[in-house]
């Protein structure tokens, strides 16, 4: 899997990192590099810092022309990648935009005559039809190629993060509590005709089609980040993008089957109502190790139409949470970050281990376990983590999200070692990072430039 000069001649766009990059400063602590794959190598193209060995190429931008004769939408998000046919991958990809950008319509929304209304969530009173949803990208991982690319959801708004299912479907979720009626101004005029705030379900299929776009409505309506599936018992965890956030698993009555409905539950530490784990008080701080049983908590009225969820999920005994965004399933168990977790409010990340009973009656003898896995407070390790994956040989892998000079992708080892992995030098957060199923390839996007990008190289090779 090593990179030749030949095999980086044979693509074009492809580029290959061969420059020494700066190490010090605030990009990362120079000691960390030997955790992960050495030292980053400065990229002549000026877009991905990478190590030894490793290249990218860019195999999306916004703005270009898809097979579907619309155009790549911007800010890329959330992204995931699932086995297709014929041994493609097929990427699903979140767009956080709202009903003022430009998205897949074009910059005047001159191709929105090309959607068939009844495709569009939200058409925005026929002025400003949600530019948010999904594009789908099937890639072919052994040749570095790109197949095909098209629109998948569309009409939604601000497309944060989601998560895989394992009946190969992704979960979209909005992270916006925009509803009726409402509408910007100035600049940022928009009109809204339906109620925002709700995930949606997306088919990861090769094929070139609009997916019906219906709200999962019983998953609850808030500002909501991620989702990850535990696959033993199709129980959805979701992270809310807030402040005072709460921690949400939703249980539903058909297992794959989430329109049939289901049961809306906030995370509650036992013994400890209403805990705050955000560790911003000095006082009553969790230690890093930390470990508690957790209890669920049934939450009424989840459709929220005054977005006061997680306050009556506290109220009640819920524990909060500082912003928690990224979460994903990986060793049986689930990570998710707090991006404004700890006493400097630059990030954690949290462990919940599932119950062998989990969403059971059984599961209060047996509780699932809530730990605090990091909380650096050292922006040279990880500043804002924000979405992760889980490597296949066990890492983690965190996407910064900050407006520094630089930014990162950030590994972290089974023993909490922290090591740079990628760095971006154009002031725009990393998301979506996620592996092709081959485990040959990590995708991530550039947000603010609207790049996704295939990584490729010795994986094999990490120093420890």
């Amino acid at each position: 899997m090593k990179t030749s000069a030949a095999f980086a001649a044979g693509f074009g766009g492809l580029r290959s990192a061969t420059i020494p990059a700066e190490v010090f400063g605030q990009e990362y602590d120079p000691e960390s590099a030997k955790y992960g794959y050495g030292y980053l190598y400065s990229d002549p193209q000026g877009i991905l810092d990478l190590p030894k060995g490793f290249s990218y190429s860019v195999i999306s931008t916004k703005g270009d022309e898809m097979d579907d004769g619309l155009v790549v939408p911007g800010a890329p998000d959330g992204m995931a990648a699932l086995s297709g046919p014929y041994g493609l991958t097929v990427i699903i990809r979140n767009h956080k935009l709202n009903p003022y950008d430009p998205g897949a319509y074009g910059k005047d929304r001159e191709l929105y005559k090309k959607v068939a209304p009844s495709m569009v969530y939200d058409a925005g009173d026929g002025r400003t039809p949600g530019s948010g949803g999904t594009s789908t990208i099937v890639y072919d991982s052994k040749t570095n190629h790109k197949v095909r690319e098209f629109l998948s959801l569309t009409g939604t708004i601000l497309n944060c993060a989601g998560g895989p299912t394992p009946w190969k479907t992704w979960i979209s979720c909005e992270a916006t509590v925009v509803r009726a009626g409402e509408h910007g101004k100035d600049d940022e005029k928009y009109f809204v005709e339906k109620d925002h705030g709700y995930n949606f379900e997306v088919p990861i299929t090769a094929r070139m089609e609009l997916t019906d776009p219906i709200p999962l409505t019983d998953m609850g309506r808030f500002n909501h980040g991620a989702v990850a599936v535990d696959p033993k018992t199709g129980i959805v965890f979701q992270t809310e993008d807030r402040d005072d956030a709460i921690f949400y698993r939703f249980v539903p009555n058909r297992l794959g089957d989430l329109q049939q409905g289901g049961k809306l539950q906030a995370l509650a530490i036992k013994e400890q109502r209403s805990a705050d784990t955000r560790n911003w008080e000095q006082d009553d701080r969790i230690d890093v190790g930390q470990e508690f049983d957790v209890e669920w908590l049934d939450l009424k009225e989840t459709t929220s139409p005054k977005d006061d969820l997680r306050f009556r999920g506290f109220d009640d005994g819920a524990a909060r949470f500082a912003r928690p965004e990224g979460i994903w399933y990986g060793n049986g168990e689930l990570y998710f970050s707090c991006t404004a977790g700890g006493k400097d409010k630059i990030g954690q990340i949290w462990q919940y281990r599932p119950s062998y009973d989990e969403g059971t009656e059984q599961e209060g003898t047996t509780p699932g376990k809530l730990k605090l896995l990091l909380e650096p407070n050292n922006s040279e390790l990880v500043h804002s983590a924000n979405n992760l994956t889980v490597a296949p040989w066990g890492d983690l892998i965190v996407c910064e999200d900050r407006d520094q000079q630089v930014v990162r992708l950030v590994g972290v080892t089974p023993d909490g070692k922290f090591y740079p992995f990628a760095m971006n030098h154009m002031r725009t957060k990393f998301s979506g990072a996620t592996f092709s199923p081959d485990g040959s390839t990590l995708f991530a996007n550039l947000q603010s430039s609207g790049q996704t990008v295939a990584i490729r190289g010795p994986w094999h090779e990490r120093t420890v």
